[in-house]
């Protein structure tokens, strides 16, 4: 096993018993990722004790159809934007029985990238029942480095954020 994918599963298993202490179940939303957040979480046995359900919504019509974000918030920000990682966090909690979601939304390449928004600019989302977090990585070396980076920051984002003090 890598040192990279032993840090992930080490992060996992922390998320699962703070998450289990709380009775809170996790719900991802994830775009550029495709699903990797949810695999991780699901690759750690039990645990259906504390995750519900991932979204994989790559389009900008699943964001929309499975979550409930709204077209014009994407056509207005674009799909990798603030506003639209706060709607995909909200919504897998509103879709879902969780308490706890985090969300994914960026441009992992190699191409798709503009001035604005480069080839690494990835938004992340957490909600934590009622409270929405979010915050924009910058990240480098390639689509499978960018997208490992973002599974690693989008956990130890959550598991700080529910580590805290309300």
């Amino acid at each position: 096993m890598s040192t990279q994918a032993s840090g992930i599963e080490e992060l996992v298993r922390q998320l699962a018993a703070r998450l289990t202490g709380k009775g809170w179940m996790l719900a991802t939303a994830e775009s550029c990722t495709g699903g990797m957040i949810a695999a991780a979480c699901t690759d750690l046995a039990g645990s259906s004790q504390w995750f519900d359900r991932g979204f994989v919504t790559y389009s900008n019509e699943a964001k929309t159809e499975m979550l409930g974000v709204p077209a014009e918030l994407i056509a207005k920000h674009g799909a990798v934007s603030e506003e639209v990682v706060r709607a995909m966090a909200e919504g897998a909690i509103r879709h879902s029985r969780a308490q706890v979601s985090i969300a994914v939304t960026g441009v992992a390449g190699p191409g798709g990238g503009s001035a604005e928004k480069p080839v690494g600019t990835v938004w992340v989302g957490w909600g934590i029942e009622s409270r929405t977090f979010v915050t924009c990585l910058h990240l480098e070396h390639g689509r499978a480095a960018i997208r490992q980076a973002t599974v690693i920051q989008a956990l130890k984002s959550l598991l700080t954020a529910i580590s805290s003090p309300s």
